[in-house]
C-alpha cells in the first residue's frame, strides 16, 4: 500500500500577492517536497501522491519561479531529473551506471492551449516560415520505469535505470532475465547503440502478482508501475524473470553511427532490430493532428492492457531536435500531454461541518467509499456554502469525484439525471456545531466563521496543534492525540496551560501510555521552550494571514513584544494602527485588518498576555547596528540593474533597516531604480532623500555582513 501522505499544503495565493520573503519560503518548501516525492517515485518506487498531485506541485513551483526569477534556487526542481540512485545502489546490491547522454525528463502540458503554445515555441525557435512543414510524432506515455539499454556489436552489455538523469542503477543482471528485451539485436546495427524505453507490467499480470503476494504474506504493490519497479530491483534476478515484465522502446541515447534522419524512421529501425514499439504511435503535421491523436489514444486507454498517463509529442526531424536542445532538465523538442485526473462516481451519504483553527466552517461530503487513482476515497471538501449552492449539491446525490492535485478529493459535478427525488438539500448552519456560538459571514467573504474563538473546542484544538508545531513552539512529544486528551480532561484551555502541565504529573501517570520516562521527556520538552524568539511567538498565535515571513516582519518592526502589545491593545487608535501596519513592506490592508482584529479581541489579547507571563519572548536580532541604514525606514521602487529588488530589500534588512512598501513622512530613504513612478514623486514632495542604485550600493558597500536576524 502507498505510504501515508505527509501534511503538506499546496498554496494557491496569486504570486502577485506574495512578498519576496513569502515566495522564497514557499519555493524552499516546494523544493524539499518535490525532492522527497522524486525520491519516493524514482528511488523507492513507493509514491505517496498521484501524478496529478505531483504535477500540481511542479506547476506551482514553475509559476513562482516565473514571477520571482531572482529567487530561483540552486536546488530548484526545474534543474533536476528524477532522483539519485536508490539506496540499493549505494549499499552494494546495484552498482551505479553513468549515462553517456543524460536521460532527460519532460515538461508537461494539460490543455489544447498548452499544445498550441508548444508547437508555436518550437516553430519560432527554429524560425520556420508559416508554410514550412514541421511534423511531430505522438506516442502513448507509458506509466512504467524508464530504462536505458546499451548494446555493443549488437549485444546487450549494460542496462541502467534513469536515476537522477546523469547516473542510474546498473540493473543488467536483472534485465537479462526479462524476455521482452532482446539480448542480441537483429540486422545491421551500429557498434554502439543505446536504446531507451519503458519497462512495465500488464494489468492482468499485476493483479495476479498481488493475489500471489497476498497469499504468501508478501508486499502488495499499489499499482503496475510500482510492481514493475519492485520486480526489476529484486536481489534474486530469477524473480525478475518470473514477473513477465514488458518493454516499449521509444528513444535513442548514444550511438556510434546515424540510424535515421527522423524519429519516425528510428522507430521503424527499432522494430527491425527486434524491439517492440507502440503501435498507437502516429505522425502529425500540426496541432490539430496531435490533438486528434491524443483523443484517439485517450479513448483507447481503458481497453489497453497496460497503464498510460498521457501522450508524448516529439518533433520528428533529428536535426531539429539537435538545434532545439534542452532547457534545465527537459528537451525543448518534446512535451508530455497529460490526461486529466482519474474520475469516479459515488454517492454523498452525508455532509458534515468541520471547524478550523481560525473558526472557518468547512462543509465536508461523506462519500460511499470508492477507489480513485488507486486510493480509497471516503470524503471530499465542499469548500463553502456558495460552492454547495453553485453545484446544487444535495445529500443522496450521485457525484463525479477526482483527485486533481488536492490531497483531499473534490467533487467535479452532480449527476442530476440520476436523482430519485429522495435527495435532501443541505442547510448551512448559522451557529457553530461545536460550541453553539454564532457563525457569521463577513461582507465580501465566502466563509462563515465561529465567533467563539478559543472558547470553541474545535478552534482550541486546531489552534493548539498549530501552537506546538515545528515552526511555532516546536514542543516534541505534544501532538494531536495528547492535546485532544488534555483538552478533554480540562487541563488545557489556553496555550499558557501547556506550561502548567507539570502540576498534573501524578494524574498523567494514571493515563494509558504515560510512563515515568515519557512524562519526564514531555515536561522537559515543554520547559525547554520557555524562551522563544519573537517571530516564532507571533507565528504561534495563529493569526489569520500571518505566516512565518509576516511574523518576522512584525517582530523586526516592533522590536519588543511589549511595544507590539502596547501598539495593538484593544483600546488603541485603530485608524493609526492600520496606517502603521500597511506601511510595513509586504503587509497589505486585508492582512492589517486581521492583525488588528486578533489583538482587538479582548479575550484573545488577555490569552496572549497570560502566555507572556509564563514564557520569555526574545527580541529579534538586529544586525549591523552601526550601519548607515540601521534603524532607518527604507522604500525600494523601480527596476534595479545590479541586484533584484528582493536582494536589495534583504540586504537592507540585514543591515538593520526597516523596509516599507509605501512612502510617508517617516521614510528616511527611497531607493529609486528605472521607472520609479509615483513613489519617487511623493518622496520628492516630502523632501525625503532619494538614492539611485549607484548611491545605494555606495552607501552599503562597506557596511557589516549579512545576517538572517
Amino acid at each position: 500500500m502507498p505510504a501515508k501522505p505527509t501534511q503538506f499544503t499546496l498554496q494557491t495565493t496569486d504570486p502577485e500577492n506574495l512578498s519576496d520573503a513569502e515566495a522564497a519560503a514557499e519555493l524552499a518548501s516546494l523544493a524539499a517536497e518535490i525532492a522527497r516525492h522524486d525520491a519516493l517515485y524514482h528511488g523507492d518506487d513507493n509514491p505517496e501522491v498521484t501524478d496529478a498531485e505531483y504535477d500540481r506541485l511542479v506547476a506551482r513551483n514553475r509559476l513562482l519561479e516565473a514571477a520571482f526569477p531572482a529567487l530561483i534556487r540552486a536546488d530548484s526542481p526545474s534543474f533536476r531529473v528524477g532522483s539519485p540512485p536508490s539506496s540499493a545502489a549505494s549499499t552494494g546490491h546495484f552498482g551505479k551506471a553513468r549515462h553517456a547522454r543524460p536521460m532527460l525528463s519532460l515538461n508537461n502540458g494539460f490543455s489544447p492551449d498548452d499544445i498550441t503554445d508548444f508547437v508555436t515555441r518550437v516553430r519560432k525557435f527554429l524560425s520556420l516560415a508559416d508554410d514550412a512543414l514541421a511534423e511531430f510524432v505522438a506516442e502513448p506515455k507509458i506509466d512504467g520505469l524508464s530504462v536505458s539499454l546499451r548494446y555493443e556489436a549488437g549485444r546487450l552489455v549494460q542496462a541502467a535505470t534513469r536515476g537522477d538523469g546523469a547516473v542510474g542503477e546498473d540493473v543488467t543482471a536483472n534485465i537479462e532475465r526479462v524476455d521482452a528485451i532482446p539480448k542480441t539485436l537483429l540486422g545491421t546495427v551500429p557498434d554502439i547503440l543505446e536504446v531507451r524505453g519503458e519497462l512495465y507490467m500488464n494489468r492482468d499480470d499485476f493483479l495476479a502478482l498481488n493475489a500471489q503476494q497476498q497469499d504468501q504474506g508478501g508486499r502488495v504493490f499499489a499499482n503496475p508501475r510500482n510492481a514493475a519497479a519492485g520486480s526489476l530491483r529484486q536481489k534474486d534476478a530469477t524473480v525478475t524473470g518470473d514477473r513477465n515484465l514488458q518493454f516499449f522502446a521509444y528513444s535513442m541515447g548514444e550511438t556510434s553511427a546515424e540510424i535515421a534522419a527522423t524519429h519516425w524512421e528510428f522507430l521503424t529501425a527499432l522494430r527491425g532490430f527486434g524491439f517492440v514499439v507502440n503501435d498507437l504511435s502516429s505522425k502529425s503535421p500540426d496541432v490539430d493532428g496531435l490533438l486528434q491523436s491524443y483523443d484517439a489514444i485517450g479513448r483507447a486507454r481503458a481497453s489497453l492492457p497496460y497503464d498510460i498517463d498521457g501522450v508524448v509529442y516529439k518533433i520528428d526531424r533529428h536535426d531539429y531536435q539537435a538545434r532545439l536542445g534542452q532547457v534545465a532538465r527537459a528537451p525543448r523538442w518534446a512535451l508530455a500531454h497529460k490526461f486529466p485526473a482519474e474520475q469516479a462516481e459515488t454517492t454523498i451519504s452525508a455532509i458534515d461541518i468541520q471547524v478550523g483553527r481560525t473558526g472557518a466552517l468547512t462543509p465536508v461530503a461523506r462519500l460511499q467509499p470508492i477507489s480513485v487513482g488507486g486510493v480509497i476515497v471516503s470524503n471530499a471538501t465542499l469548500h463553502n456554502e456558495d460552492e454547495i449552492r453553485r453545484k446544487d449539491i444535495r445529500i443522496g446525490d450521485k457525484v463525479v469525484i477526482q483527485r486533481a492535485g488536492d490531497v483531499i478529493p473534490q467533487i467535479v459535478r452532480v449527476i442530476a439525471e440520476s436523482r430519485s427525488g429522495n435527495e435532501t438539500a443541505f442547510v448551512f448552519p448559522d451557529r457553530c456545531p461545536i460550541c453553539g456560538n454564532d457563525a457569521t459571514r463577513p461582507d465580501g467573504e465566502a466563509v462563515r466563521r465561529c465567533s467563539g474563538g478559543l472558547k470553541c473546542a474545535a478552534q482550541l484544538f486546531e489552534g493548539l496543534k498549530h501552537f506546538v508545531s515545528r515552526d511555532a513552539f516546536d514542543i516534541e512529544g505534544l501532538g494531536a492525540r495528547q492535546i485532544e486528551q488534555f483538552i478533554t480532561l480540562g487541563w488545557i484551555t489556553t496555550p499558557a496551560d501547556i506550561f502548567a502541565l507539570g502540576s498534573h504529573r501524578d494524574a498523567m501517570a494514571e493515563l494509558d501510555g504515560y510512563g515515568a520516562v515519557s512524562i519526564a521527556k514531555l515536561l522537559a520538552a515543554i520547559d525547554s521552550r520557555r524562551q522563544i524568539g519573537m517571530a516564532r511567538f507571533i507565528y504561534s498565535l495563529g493569526i489569520r494571514q500571518v505566516g512565518q515571513a509576516t511574523a518576522r516582519l512584525l517582530a523586526l518592526h516592533y522590536g519588543q513584544m511589549d511595544q507590539m502589545m502596547l501598539a495593538l491593545n484593544p483600546q488603541a487608535d485603530l485608524t493609526a494602527v492600520h496606517a502603521e501596519l500597511v506601511e510595513i513592506d509586504q503587509i497589505g490592508a486585508a492582512m492589517a485588518d486581521d492583525i488588528i482584529s486578533f489583538f482587538g479581541n479582548a479575550d484573545l489579547y488577555q490569552i496572549v498576555q497570560q502566555l507572556r507571563a509564563v514564557v520569555t519572548v526574545l527580541p529579534p536580532e538586529r544586525p549591523a547596528n552601526d550601519s548607515p541604514v540601521s534603524g532607518k525606514i527604507m522604500v525600494f521602487t523601480g527596476s534595479l540593474d545590479k541586484m533584484s529588488r528582493a536582494e536589495a530589500k534583504a540586504k537592507a534588512e540585514s543591515l538593520g533597516a526597516k523596509v516599507s512598501g509605501s512612502v510617508s513622512a517617516k521614510t528616511d530613504f527611497l531607493v529609486a531604480g528605472a521607472d520609479a513612478g509615483s513613489k519617487a514623486r511623493k518622496a520628492a514632495e516630502l523632501g525625503i532623500t532619494v538614492l539611485d542604485e549607484a548611491a545605494w550600493l555606495d552607501l552599503v558597500s562597506n557596511a557589516g555582513t549579512d545576517s538572517s536576524g
